[in-house]
């Protein structure tokens, strides 16, 4: 019987002591680099023999999780973990132990952590969560969606990005009032927030979405400021390395990190490459136009030799193609086409997006090569306003001022003036003609920002801008205030006047973060007046567009849909010479997007119709494909429609510095007689990630290919004496291959080398040919360099871009006197531009940069430049730049 009791008393001894070392396991969480399930098999394993209760390491949020009781270190797991070749937040491992790693297990070594003996690494508890979130007003909306799910109390701390929850667990679950958090916007360790919720934040609770869980802290420093309205874009996969560093400091561990000046989107179906506000001071970037200098996609060229206008190019053809947006809007389209680019000036971008091939049909279905959106600057956490000084060498000034500033915790507000002046006559081919116009112009707009997201679920955006600009060219001497019949030298005078004002609303429905409403509205009043020697062109242009946009989900966020309704109205008065063109266009139109989510794949089909009163009924339909075949090679397919009409007077404005006399050969349509322009559109691009220097390396391939089912063909061929438009009668095709590789070989040093390869060709009225001025092939280096920032967050930039241009086809001129024809092909060339500039602090950057360095220019650009009223006059076949180097300085102050 003793026994009997002996035994029961050891047995319930033991399981006490087993209750009691059970309840005093404690958990923990660490980061961890690792690259593959080698890695977590290797890490899990060790800090299990190395004590660990459990081990678990999670590949995605580079973190290990671990279990121990009271007799183990952790400390002493970490470095065993260390010392199989894992660098964590506590340890690095050896350069000979990470180098005998397999070629797979091979991660990005940028946690550069020392031992810290003393280091008190925050260990979770059972009730912690982590939770993302930036202030204040993020700590009362995380309580409040957690008490409103169940919980009886929250206590959500800003330094450990953790949430402490105590509930009844017969009423509610974690997952049920952390589901309730991420509706709210704040992403956690178990729900991701919907990207419309997380964007309608306001501006000081935008946290940074691309740092792993356990790794942010208000101590971190940063000079990006807030996140732009578009940065569920900006926070995927940064395909090269700029080097404004931001230091993070957690716990003890310094974390030196970079945010890309330019990022490839690993979420996006389409091919869609984002480009950060940093990426613009790499060059003088005084408009759209110059944008785009050290961006491989992009082609930038002269229009002609006498509106010194410049013009871009995308898969091969001509920026008509290209839908040109601004906060999504319609924008550089129209009787804009020709001067556009110089309406948004570069200070006042803060981000663009550039799609290749097919975009979303709900932007419109104007889209053929592609799509480029301009954001502007709207978001700042304090009151923040800028002013920038330019000038070159050459005669040319500019100032920007931009204030951005919250008004309270609902409303913000956004004000932006530019001026600019060009006031020398330069002319460095010595032809008699100014090389650029001289004049003004005077840009100002106004932006204003709802965002009551948290309580009614609103959001508004307002907008309104005004432009002047008034431009003189021609030969030196030109007066402008002489009537054109009284002078005896060659002048061009272009002045416009352009009205914008815009809204956006958006309604996220209560309770379904995932489900929103919005209405975008927009009216454009542009006129412009103008006269090229003896000939005039005027025009007026009236824009109402609006967008209804409905998103939600069906059954899951896998399968999410939009659907809506869009109205467009232009009405168009143009006169050149004598004649007068007036029509009006009417548009209405109604979209649907299916969006299908997969663990390795996205699948993106959309279409819409539009009842085009002009060009009749249209169906555009659009695919984007995306299948991710690691997390490092990522294949994308495109295919789609669009159709646009044709503005021909004034989109071939670079021809009118010419005595070619216009003809058009009508074709039964009904805008200029002619039909609409209608193309298919397909691509295909793979993305491949890995490693070279000890760092990411990124190379993108992409094949696209433009068939047109109609166009309006530009014709200079006929006559050199004659511009002639008509309807295709056969075939249009543009081929169009790029790669590109971005590396950074050592720190603070980026490279990025493309190549681009073109076939564009036409059927003519004479037969198929070349397209004019299209280089076959293209070369591109652009290598950026900065050192590290001292005390005062000082440091140094330095930027140079080649660009190699092959020869082009130019226009037949056989025809022509011996002394006026041109070669069939231009010679190859290179362009160098280079920058450097001077970040004294965080509020002062100098500037010193020059373009066209090699001096490579276009002699006799101007063809019969000595008779500009004579027949053979013709300022429209540029190939090249018509300017000699130019310098120029800049200064940036933020108060």
């Amino acid at each position: 019987m003793k026994s009997y009791i002996s035994r029961i008393i050891l047995g319930v001894f033991l399981l006490s002591t087993q209750f009691i070392f059970a309840q005093h396991l404690s958990k923990s969480q660490f980061k961890v680099k690792g690259n593959c399930d080698m890695c977590k098999e290797r890490i899990e394993t060790t800090a299990r023999k190395a004590g660990a209760k459990t081990a678990v390491y999670s590949i995605d949020l580079q973190t290990l999780t671990l279990e121990t009781d009271n007799t183990a270190s952790t400390d002493n797991i970490i470095k065993k973990v260390a010392e199989a070749g894992h660098d964590n937040e506590k340890f690095k491992a050896t350069d000979a132990t990470y180098e005998a790693l397999p070629g797979c297990c091979h991660y990005e070594r940028d946690l550069h952590a020392k031992p810290l003996e003393n280091h008190d690494h925050h260990s979770k508890k059972e009730n912690e969560f982590y939770v993302k979130g930036n202030c204040e007003s993020c700590k009362a909306r995380i309580e409040k969606a957690a008490k409103d799910a169940g919980a009886d109390s929250a206590e959500w701390n800003a330094e450990t990005q953790t949430v402490i929850l105590n509930f009844n667990s017969e009423k509610t679950s974690s997952d049920t009032i952390l589901k309730k958090i991420a509706e709210v916007g704040h992403d956690n360790e178990k729900y991701k927030s919907n990207d419309n919720t997380y964007k309608n934040l306001p501006a000081c609770c935008l946290y940074d979405r691309n740092i792993p869980f356990g790794e942010t802290n208000p101590k971190v420093h940063t000079e990006e400021g807030t996140a732009s309205e578009h940065a569920d874009h900006n926070q995927n996969n940064i395909t090269n390395e700029n080097h404004d560093n931001q230091e993070k400091q957690i716990e003890g561990v310094i974390v030196t990190g970079s945010k890309a000046a330019t990022s490839l989107s690993k979420k996006e179906a389409g091919l869609v490459f984002n480009i950060d506000k940093k990426e613009l001071l790499k060059a003088a970037c005084c408009n759209l136009s110059e944008s785009f200098e050290t961006n491989a996609t992009v082609d930038v060229s002269f229009s002609n030799a006498v509106t010194g206008t410049k013009q871009l190019k995308m898969l091969g053809l001509d920026q008509k193609y290209t839908s040109l947006t601004k906060e999504l809007l319609p924008e550089i389209r129209g009787l804009a086409s020709a001067y556009g680019l110089n309406f948004i000036p570069g200070r006042w971008i803060e981000s663009i997006q550039l799609t290749k091939g097919g975009s979303t049909v709900t932007n419109g279905y104007e889209s053929i090569t592609g799509q480029i959106n301009t954001e502007l600057l709207k978001n700042a956490e304090k009151p923040e306003t800028s002013l920038n000084l330019f000038a070159d060498f050459n005669g040319r000034a500019e100032a920007n001022i931009t204030s951005v500033s919250p008004i309270n915790d609902k409303w913000s507000q956004t004000f932006l003036l530019h001026g600019n002046g060009t006031f020398g006559d330069t002319d460095m081919n010595d032809d008699g003609f100014l090389d650029r116009p001289k004049g003004t112009q005077l840009n100002a707009a106004y932006l204003l920002n709802y965002n009551d997201l948290e309580k009614s679920g609103l959001g508004s955006h307002f907008g309104i801008n005004f432009i002047k600009d008034e431009r003189t060219s021609g030969q030196i001497g030109f007066d402008k205030k002489i009537p054109q019949e009284k002078q005896s030298l060659y002048g061009v005078g272009i002045d416009i006047s352009r009205f914008q004002v815009w809204n956006k609303t958006g309604y996220v429905f209560k309770g379904k973060p995932y489900q929103s409403l919005g209405w975008m509205n927009q009216y454009t009043y542009h006129q412009q007046d103008s006269f090229f020697g003896l000939r005039n062109y005027s025009g007026k242009q009236h824009t109402y567009y609006s967008n209804l946009i409905f998103e939600s989900i069906l059954g899951n966020t896998n399968h999410k849909y939009k659907a809506g309704a869009s109205f467009l109205y232009d009405g168009y008065d143009e006169t050149y010479l004598t004649n007068n063109f007036k029509r009006n266009e009417i548009v209405p139109g109604a979209f649907a997007e299916y969006t299908l989510t997969g663990l390795k794949y996205t699948l993106v089909a959309g279409a819409r119709i539009d009842f085009h009163n002009l060009a009749g009924t249209q169906f555009t339909p659009r695919l984007n494909f995306k299948y991710d075949f690691t997390p490092q090679t990522i294949l994308r397919l495109s295919a789609g429609r669009g159709f646009r009409t044709a503005n021909i007077f004034a989109e071939s404005q670079q021809y009118f510095a010419s005595n070619r006399n216009i003809q058009i050969l009508q074709n039964g349509g009904n805008i200029y007689g002619l039909k609409p322009e209608i193309a298919w559109n397909y691509g295909a691009s793979l993305q491949q990630e890995f490693k070279i220097f000890g760092r990411k390396s990124t190379i993108v391939a992409d094949f696209f290919r433009t068939d047109f089912q109609d166009q309006v063909m530009v014709d200079l061929d006929r006559s050199p004496q004659q511009l002639t438009f008509y309807n295709l009668d056969g075939k249009s095709f543009a081929n169009s291959f790029q790669t590109q590789w971005d590396f950074t070989p050592f720190k603070n040093f980026d490279v990025r080398l493309a190549y681009k390869y073109y076939d564009v060709q036409a059927d003519y009225i004479d037969g198929r040919r070349e397209v004019p001025f299209m280089a076959k092939h293209r070369g591109f280096v652009n290598l950026a360099y900065s050192t590290n920032k001292n005390n005062n967050g000082g440091f140094w930039s330095f930027d140079t871009t080649l660009n190699w241009v092959g020869k082009q086809r130019l226009p037949n001129t056989s025809s022509n006197p011996e002394e006026f024809q041109l070669p069939s092909y231009s010679e190859s060339y290179a362009v160098l531009n280079a920058q450097i500039s001077r970040n004294f602090n965080k509020k002062i950057r100098a500037y010193l940069g020059g373009e066209n360095l090699t001096s490579y220019y276009q002699k006799n650009a101007i063809v019969d430049f000595k008779n500009p009223f004579g027949n053979y006059f013709d300022g429209g076949m540029v190939y090249a730049p018509i300017m000699k180097a130019n310098f120029y300085v800049g200064l940036d102050v933020t108060f």
